[in-house]
């Protein structure tokens, strides 16, 4: 729809930097916007190739408004899945007695899954970690003031009193090959940290080191989340089947974009924490 005679023309610049959804976004920074200069410097950023949720300081995921702020990875859409799939594993755990479900969210950045489990599972106990400061800045904001951030590289930052305790590891880790970094769109290659984005040479090195360490901080009965594109969950669905790990359950779940799924791994007892302690 071409903007009316009054407007300030926001939607056709927008469209002409290449927004596909100028009109949307367009209404997104007019409510975001304190003023006329605080539009106009948003309009800039954005049309300057900003991410728009990075100018908005936030995103909708979930139904929730999730804080972001410039330099950090921005939550997509399709992480919905990992969302609910972490959800229904961490109720699943609830009706246990005797304590409260544990949930970690590794690689966490702003803590998206995290949030969505505090906002829907009562109780729930959480932890956040993520490498970056930055990112667990606004992860605080997202969070209960109970959960606990730990800054460092995966379970390194987990106190070992952990151990043996976590119901549900979810994570979306960087799972982009190195080589096809170059592809992604330019906004995320130059405004997201590519510490989130890669991941190796097929993109599943750091997922391969969760899958490997993270059986050993899990609760029995407790599972493994990783969204990672739907050609690697298939990748580490064979290699799990060529390990031979008794009684260890890999499963692929789709996403409905038909490109990225999220593997669901439940460890055998035996290689759980709780049976090697």
């Amino acid at each position: 729809m071409d903007e009316q005679p009054g407007d300030d023309g926001l939607t056709a610049r927008l469209r002409a930097a290449g927004s596909v959804f100028a009109e949307e976004e367009a209404a997104l920074l007019r409510a975001h916007a304190r003023d006329a200069d605080h539009l106009e410097e948003s309009a800039s950023r954005r049309i300057a190739g900003e991410m728009l949720e990075h100018v908005l300081g936030e995103v909708d995921f979930c139904g929730l408004r999730v804080q972001v702020r410039p330099g950090t990875f921005v939550p997509r859409r399709r992480s919905r899945l990992l969302a609910r799939l972490a959800v229904a594993a961490a109720c699943t755990a609830a009706r246990r007695p005797g304590r409260d479900p544990v949930l970690l969210e590794l690689c966490a950045g702003v803590a998206p899954i995290a949030s969505v489990s505090a906002a829907r599972v009562p109780g729930i106990r959480l932890h956040a970690a993520d490498v970056d400061p930055l990112p667990l800045e606004s992860a605080r904001a997202n969070l209960p003031a109970s959960a606990q951030l730990h800054l460092g590289d995966l379970f390194a930052a987990m106190p070992v009193a952990l151990r043996s305790t976590i119901d549900v590891i979810a994570a979306v880790p960087p799972y982009v090959p190195d080589g096809a970094l170059a592809l992604l769109p330019r906004e995320a290659r130059e405004h997201e940290p590519p510490r989130a984005l890669r991941g190796g040479a097929d993109g599943l090195d750091v997922a391969r080191r969760i899958l490997a360490e993270g059986p050993y901080w899990l609760a029995p009965g407790g599972r493994i989340l990783l969204e990672m594109h739907v050609d690697q969950a298939r990748t580490l669905r064979r290699e799990h089947a060529e390990d031979g790990t008794a009684g260890s359950v890999l499963r692929v779940h789709p996403g409905a974009d038909g490109r990225t799924a999220v593997c669901e791994v439940t460890p055998s007892p035996a290689e759980t924490g709780f049976e090697r302690e």
